[in-house]
C-alpha cells in the first residue's frame, strides 16, 4: 500500500486505485498552512489518521518515514495519478491558497530576529560613520574664525547621531543577548552581530568553519592574497575585539584563531542546542590566552 499526499488531501493507494482518502479543507487559508506544515517537514494530523494500524506502506517523501518505508524511486508515485478536480478541488485554489503561503513565508522570513540584528548593525555601522564624516567636517570648519550660530547646527546634527549611535547599541545588546547569547559573552555583542551580519545570518555563521569565522570581514584582503600572493589574512572583524587588536603583533594570529574556535562552538550553541555553554568557552578561552601571553 501506498500513501500518498497532494495539496487537497492525503491518499492511501494500491494499483487498484484509491482504497481510503482523508480531503482537506476547501478554505485557502487552511491549505496555505497545510502547505507550510508540508514545508517544515512536520506530520500531518489526516497522515497519521489515515495510516493508523498499517504496517506495510510506502512512502516518496522523508517526512513520512516514522509512518512508511521510505521508497522514492517506486515507479508507482509517477504512474499512478490523482486529479484534483476530480475531488472538487480547482488550480484557482491551489493558485490562492500558494499566494498565501508565499506571502506568510515572506514576512516570517523578514521578521527573522537575525534579519532584524543584521539590519541594526549595518545602520550603526552607516552612523558611526556618518559621525565620524561629521565631526570631521566640524574639525576643519572649527579652526576658520567662523560665528559659532552658523557651525551650532552641525554640532547638533553630530549630537543626533552620537545618540541614535548609544540607543542603537543598547538594542542590538538586548537582540543578541536574547538570540544569541553565547556568542555575545565570547566576543561581545557588537562583533558578534557583525559576524553574523557578515555571515549573513545565524544559522549560516553556525555552519562555518572556525578557520572562515577567523577572517570574516576581511574578504578583500583574501582576494588580493589571492590574485597578488602575499601573506594571506589573518583576521577579519574579530580583529575589533580589544584583547587582539592591543596584543603584540607576533600573537594576534594565534588570538584570533582561538577567539574564532570559541566563536564557533559558540554560535552553534545558539543556533541549534540553545544551553548556556557561555562560563565554560570563557573559562578555557582565558586560560588559552594566558597561555599564549606567557610564551
Amino acid at each position: 500500500m501506498y500513501l500518498i499526499t497532494k495539496w487537497f488531501g492525503t491518499f492511501i493507494c494500491e494499483k487498484k486505485g484509491i482504497q481510503k482518502k482523508i480531503l482537506f479543507s476547501k478554505d485557502k487559508k487552511i491549505i496555505a498552512k497545510q502547505l507550510q506544515s508540508i514545508e517544515n517537514n512536520n506530520l500531518l494530523k489526516e497522515e497519521k489518521e489515515l495510516s493508523k494500524g498499517l504496517t506495510n506502506l510506502i512512502i516518496n517523501e522523508k517526512r513520512l518515514i516514522k509512518i512508511g518505508n521510505y521508497q522514492p524511486t517506486d515507479s508507482f508515485f509517477t504512474d499512478f495519478e490523482i486529479n484534483c478536480e476530480k475531488f472538487g478541488y480547482s488550480e484557482d485554489l491551489l493558485h490562492e491558497a500558494t499566494l498565501i503561503f508565499t506571502k506568510n513565508r515572506v514576512e516570517k522570513e523578514l521578521a527573522s530576529k537575525d534579519l532584524q540584528i543584521i539590519q541594526m548593525i549595518n545602520t550603526l555601522d552607516d552612523l558611526i560613520q556618518t559621525s565620524n564624516l561629521l565631526s570631521e567636517r566640524l574639525e576643519g570648519w572649527s579652526i576658520l574664525p567662523t560665528n559659532k550660530k552658523r557651525i551650532q547646527p552641525l554640532k547638533n546634527t553630530i549630537s543626533t547621531v552620537k545618540t541614535e549611535i548609544k540607543s542603537l547599541e543598547k538594542q542590538i545588546d538586548n537582540d543578541m543577548e536574547k538570540n544569541a547569547p553565547n556568542t555575545s559573552k565570547i566576543v561581545g555583542s557588537i562583533i558578534g552581530a557583525r559576524l553574523i551580519s557578515y555571515a549573513g545570518g545565524i544559522d549560516k555563521l553556525a555552519i562555518m568553519p572556525a578557520s572562515t569565522i577567523q577572517i570574516l570581514g576581511a574578504e578583500k584582503a583574501l582576494f588580493r592574497f589571492k590574485k597578488e600572493g602575499g601573506k594571506p589574512p589573518k583576521h577579519g572583524v574579530i580583529f575589533q575585539h580589544n584583547l587582539i587588536n592591543k596584543a603584540p603583533r607576533y600573537i594576534r594570529g594565534k588570538l584570533s584563531r582561538i577567539f574564532a574556535l570559541k566563536i564557533s562552538l559558540a554560535i552553534k550553541a545558539d543556533a541549534f542546542t540553545k544551553r548556556d555553554i557561555s562560563k565554560k568557552l570563557k573559562q578555557d578561552l582565558d586560560k588559552q590566552i594566558k597561555n599564549i601571553n606567557n610564551q
